[in-house]
């Protein structure tokens, strides 16, 4: 069997894997008035869909000024680690593309056109994270150093943790020390009430998506979609549905022409999101749903938006440049 198509089949698998989970935690990509889902309660929109700005504005950050933030952190984190005396290196930033994608059904149809369903994204972060030269220096080191390297980067756990009580019940702990902790620090001016805003804001979905996913006008919204994809050739309920017989279609085929019928079926997806209600719909009730069931997390919610829109001014001055 050819790799490329194997490869591909890997990818969906664990896709597949996830369908059940991601439908729980964001309900369309484009829910938020965006085209592209990141990990995490809300997509990053690529334009924001509410004004504002660091001055007290109350938005989302777009793709590209995520990627700024993490850029600052990253260097912040490589500042702290010189100063420890270890080298670490900053090279595996997602690019604003990276971080869309995703979610119950994909919308973006330009998106989709460069990536289909995100495979090769998929595989160029593995990649990413097996060749990571921070990684590949941890484990050149003595056992003793690199006790060091990891308390240096991480914290050590004597020196205690910051813990945060999740909206569906539990609790999460980070550590309170360590380059990472001190870069969250000063990127958000606050890293305890950053952890516990974020960890807030970003576990909400669960209280109100499975009840949006039963609305009739959901349920009528997706029939729509359907039956747009039937028009076009593609038989499929829904769109994990549509996903999940991916594998099969690619079965034998090289890895250039799998990836084409991939770009063509999230293509067509993504084009009857948007040419029917469903794309609408489904932000209309994102809003409608989070106004009803997530008024008692309004004060995180907010905290959490201008935290980012905090640390995003601070990513400007930290890195020189802008979104």
């Amino acid at each position: 069997m050819n790799g490329g198509s194997t490869d591909m089949r890997r990818a969906f698998s664990s896709a597949r894997a996830r369908v059940t989970i991601v439908a729980a935690a964001t309900v369309i990509a484009v829910a938020a008035g965006c085209t592209g889902a990141v990990p995490g309660d809300r997509p990053a929109p690529e334009r924001s869909h509410r004004s504002g700005g660091p001055e007290g504005g109350d938005r989302e950050l777009t793709a590209a000024e995520d990627v700024l933030v993490r850029r600052a952190e990253q260097l912040l984190v490589k500042e702290c680690m010189e100063k420890a005396g270890f080298p670490y290196w900053t090279d595996t930033l997602p690019t604003p593309d990276d971080l869309k994608g995703g979610g119950y059904v994909q919308a973006d149809i330009g998106w989709a056109e460069r990536h289909g369903y995100g495979s090769r994204l998929q595989r160029k972060a593995q990649n990413t994270q097996r060749d990571d030269r921070n990684g590949t220096y941890a484990r050149t080191l003595p056992r003793k150093e690199g006790i060091r390297y990891s308390d240096a980067l991480m914290g050590a756990p004597s020196q205690g943790t910051l813990t945060a009580r999740l909206p569906v019940g539990g609790t999460v702990e980070t550590p309170r020390t360590g380059c990472r902790a001190t870069a969250k620090g000063r990127l958000y001016g606050d890293h305890a009430a950053w952890f516990r805003a974020e960890k807030t804001a970003t576990n909400l979905t669960s209280l109100y998506v499975p009840d949006l996913m039963k609305d009739p006008r959901f349920t009528r919204a997706v029939a729509a979609w359907s039956a747009c994809m039937r028009a076009a050739g593609h038989d499929h309920a829904t769109p994990p549905a549509a996903r999940e017989k991916l594998p099969e279609l690619t079965r034998g085929l090289k890895e250039p022409e799998a990836y084409a019928v991939e770009v063509g079926l999230a293509v067509t997806e993504a084009r009857c999101a948007t040419t029917t209600s469903f794309a609408r719909t489904a932000r209309a009730l994102d809003t409608e749903y989070r106004e009803k069931r997530l008024t008692r997390y309004s004060g995180e919610i907010a905290a959490y938006r201008q935290l980012r829109l905090d640390a995003l001014a601070r990513a400007g001055r930290i890195t020189g440049s802008t979104a």
